[in-house]
Order: structure tokens, then C-alpha cells, then sequence
């Protein structure tokens, strides 16, 4: 499994921010920009704090199986491959969902905060925007965590050298 570049997620953030900006300037030309959800910063802080409580959890039983405690409880790998995956995905949404709110964000802190409504809009979406990267930073974390051990050597596997 490769690991996520960070690269990859300011580019998508990046790039969805622009066309929401864009998206929004036009919405609001042809009508009413739609709201931005009281939920949304309170979903993505959800999320956050489930990708980062799994990664503790899982540093906490890796270094007790490392350190070969007794009673240690191990981590199965499949376990570990399927939070990888999941923080993986989550990051990637996380980091789209986050330029969206970012780029309505900034075209409602460009253009209409004198309207009491518009105002409130600009907050959520950017809690939204800080709770996005939350989760970017706690799936990183846990991909950190579940992350293989290097190899000490560039040589062949100890059984091939016998």
C-alpha cells in the first residue's frame, strides 16, 4: 500500500477550493448560494476524533507487542490494513470537502459579511475548513503509526543468504 503525499491532498484542497469559489460566485449571480450545514464542522470533528482514537489505541498495542509485555493484546494485520485504508479515504474526502467549505468561505468573507445570515455562513464553513484538517492530520497519524518498520539492510532476506 503506498503511503498518502501530503502533496496530493494540498492539490485536491487547492483545487476544489478555486471551483467552489468560482461555483459560488456564479450561484449567487444566477440566485441564492445554498446554506452551509450547522453539521458539517461537527461531522468532520467526529471523524477526526474517531481516526485519532483509533491510532492511539493501535500505537498503545503495537508498543506492547513490541516490547512483548505479557498480556499484551496483538494487532491483527488485517486490522491495521483496513484502518490505514479507511484513514486513507478519510483524508482524501476530508481534504476535498475541506476546499469546498474553504472556497465558499472565501467568497462569502469577500463579498457579503455585512448580512448578519452570510456571516454565520462564513463561520461554519470555516469551522468546516479547520475540521477537515483535523481529520487529514489524524488520518496521517494513523497511517504513521501503522507504518511497516524499514529494513535494516538492502541485502537479500536472511533466508536467502544461507
Amino acid at each position: 500500500m503506498k503511503q498518502l503525499r501530503f502533496r496530493v491532498l494540498v492539490g485536491l484542497f487547492v483545487v476544489a477550493g478555486v471551483l467552489a469559489w468560482a461555483g459560488s460566485r456564479l450561484w449567487n449571480a444566477l440566485g441564492t448560494l445554498p446554506s452551509v450545514p450547522v453539521a458539517a464542522p461537527i461531522v468532520l470533528a467526529l471523524i477526526a476524533v474517531v481516526l485519532a482514537a483509533t491510532a492511539l489505541s493501535l500505537r498503545g498495542r503495537l508498543r506492547a507487542q513490541r516490547e512483548r509485555r505479557p498480556g499484551a493484546k496483538g494487532v491483527d494485520p488485517l486490522l491495521a490494513a483496513r484502518a490505514v485504508v479507511f484513514g486513507q479515504a478519510s483524508a482524501l474526502v476530508a481534504a476535498l470537502v475541506a476546499g469546498v467549505y474553504g472556497g465558499a468561505c472565501v467568497f462569502l468573507v469577500l463579498s457579503e459579511l455585512d448580512v448578519p445570515a452570510r456571516r454565520d455562513q462564513a463561520v461554519y464553513a470555516g469551522l468546516a475548513v479547520v475540521a477537515g484538517a483535523a481529520v487529514v492530520a489524524a488520518a496521517l497519524f494513523l497511517e504513521r503509526v501503522c507504518r511497516l518498520p524499514d529494513d535494516e539492510d538492502d541485502g537479500p532476506p536472511a533466508a536467502d543468504r544461507a
